[in-house]
């Protein structure tokens, strides 16, 4: 699994993170949001400094989330700025333990 706030995502070249966290701290960095429902959450994935990365990368971090069987599954790609939690749970009796 390799949602954010638990394993890095897709590898990233770390000289890249300081590019990352500028672009992310001026809300030009892509994110995708995903929902789904059962359990209920948003996922956050990013951040990227071009959305066809963050497109490329997407298809592994969906397929991840699928195999967990969620009831439905919808994302949106967004250039924002984005923080932590990267993971939200809309019950707080499903979030998933602290490591």
């Amino acid at each position: 699994m390799f949602r954010m706030g638990h394993l890095h995502p897709a590898p990233m070249n770390p000289l890249l993170w300081p590019v990352r966290n500028v672009a992310n701290g001026l809300g030009l960095a892509w994110w995708a949001r995903v929902e789904t429902r059962s359990p209920d959450a948003i996922y956050w994935f990013g951040p990227f400094v071009r959305r066809t990365t963050l497109e490329a990368a997407l298809p592994a971090f969906l397929e991840d989330l699928r195999s967990e069987s969620p009831a439905s599954l919808e994302h949106q790609l967004l250039k924002t700025r984005r923080s932590e939690p990267f993971t939200e749970f809309a019950d707080p009796a499903t979030a998933a333990p602290a490591t």
